[in-house]
């Protein structure tokens, strides 16, 4: 069972890590921890706000990895898989909600896209080819 608390102690290091440094936003901008979505990822103000949304739900997912780990040390057999497998679970739901809040802000950040031309809004520019003869 060392195997898995160590494991879950690993995880709990990355979660706890991610979320201090997203609190505090020096979190650096990248595409392997944090929140990384295309609308974070935009520019360096709304990865650091999106980041810092998410960052409490980052803690709680590494304190409850680190206390899966804990408990997988101290127990042993079918308990100390099933609490890990657990707080496992727990976690990844943890970390969905908090990357799901701060996803929603960032979208609402982004600056909008800009669109080419008219934007196809009437359909008069998809409809400019249809009088003409078939070749």
């Amino acid at each position: 069972m060392f195997v898995v608390a160590l494991l879950l102690f690993v995880l709990a290091l990355v979660a706890v890590t991610t979320g201090a440094l997203g609190m505090i936003g020096r979190l650096p901008r990248n595409r392997f921890v944090g929140v990384h979505t295309e609308a974070a990822l935009s520019d360096a103000e709304t990865f650091r706000v999106a980041n810092r949304i998410a960052a409490p739900t980052s803690l709680a997912a590494g304190a409850l990895l680190f206390a899966g780990g804990l408990v997988a040390l101290a127990a042993s057999g079918l308990v100390s898989i099933l609490v890990a497998a657990g707080a496992g679970i727990i976690a990844l739901f943890t970390l969905g909600a908090g990357a799901n809040a701060a996803a929603s802000t960032a979208e609402a950040l982004a600056p909008p896209a800009e669109v080419g031309g008219c934007g196809s809004a009437c359909g008069a520019c998809s409809l400019r080819d249809a009088c003409q003869p078939a070749s």
